[in-house]
């Protein structure tokens, strides 16, 4: 194939396995407060002071800086993100709403670095090989489009359904979707060999129930997700270098170029859009929600507010010439 080697049927069942283990337990985590305090504090305990010290040490293919600052870093954002789901004040508190836009901004920042530091690596190094080039340089440069494009914290919200999900209606699919394409040029330039379960199947596994399971809550489900992930591969490396339903990329450097030829254009694409609603609606991005005139950001807004403050929804200023998608 021209992304990876060879794909046998069960590595296609495994994937399928992971992917919807994935949204199941993301589920669980999200529904219940118990299962998420279960799974993003007492689990990481246990796992931080016997698990992973002896297999995401050194020379592991998860023993990297990069591993240990994304895992923690992740679950940081699950417990911030459950402070402001379930500690009303917090919700209200706007220095707090600014947190996971932070947090984002954090998670894709060291994703970039990585991307530049990867660049000047060829072969072998820290147990995945890399081919490096000027695709890491051209991803680098959309993950800092996509982490400038983040906007519209201001208007995060908790649903008002017994899940008490983070809502953030101003993170449009658009912007999703470029976040997917940069993470996954991203994770096939840097652990190319963990892409099939780490790009495909993880961002997958939030952007499904982003879109048909509870609008609105990518960011969370990304970090349950993630975290999650996270947990798994540095406690089982090997799942995704020696087993049997490991999958190798291609290491093609025409594959590693299209994939990040496609994210820089889709974060360009996404950017030049953002500065148009700035200019022409006269929003201020590091204040306003900028996206209040289309229908998505509508619907999930009110959604998703209590029943009070979704009837008391005013319309939005551009009403007279709205845009839906």
């Amino acid at each position: 194939m021209f992304l990876f080697e060879s794909i046998p049927w069960y590595a296609w069942v495994m994937w399928c396995v992971v992917l919807v283990a994935l949204i199941a337990l993301n589920e669980v985590t999200r529904r219940w407060k118990w299962a998420g305090l279960a799974f993003f504090v007492a689990l990481p305990l246990v796992l931080t002071l016997f698990v992973w010290p002896t297999t995401a040490g050194a020379g592991s293919s998860t023993g990297t800086w990069f591993h240990w600052v994304k895992v923690y870093s992740a679950l940081v954002g699950c417990l911030g993100f459950m402070l402001i789901r379930y500690v009303p004040r917090l919700a209200r508190n706007r220095w707090m709403l600014m947190f996971p836009a932070l947090i984002l901004a954090i998670n894709i920042g060291e994703a970039v670095v990585r991307d530049f530091e990867v660049a000047g690596m060829q072969g072998m190094h820290d147990g995945v090989f890399m081919v490096g080039g000027p695709w890491n340089y051209m991803n680098g440069i959309a993950g800092i489009l996509n982490l400038v494009t983040i906007c519209g914290w201001a208007g995060i919200i908790v649903s008002r359904d017994r899940s008490k999900d983070m809502i953030w209606p101003d993170m449009m699919w658009f912007w999703i979707i470029a976040y997917d394409l940069w993470n996954f040029a991203y994770v096939y330039n840097c652990v190319g060999d963990h892409a099939f379960y780490a790009g495909a199947a993880l961002l997958i596994s939030c952007t499904i129930p982003a879109f048909f399971i509870k609008k609105g809550a990518w960011l969370q489900h990304r970090a349950h997700t993630l975290a999650l992930w996270m947990m798994f591969t540095m406690a089982v490396p090997t799942f995704v270098t020696s087993s049997p339903f490991a999958v190798d990329s291609s290491h093609n450097p025409t594959a590693l170029f299209v994939v990040s030829a496609l994210s820089l254009a889709a974060n360009i694409a996404v950017a030049a859009y953002q500065v148009f609603t700035i200019v022409q609606r006269r929003r201020n991005p590091l204040r306003d929600e900028l996206y209040t005139h289309l229908r998505q950001y509508r619907e999930v807004r009110e959604a998703n507010l209590p029943d009070e403050s979704a009837e008391a929804l005013p319309a939005p200023r551009e009403a007279t010439r709205a845009v839906t998608v």
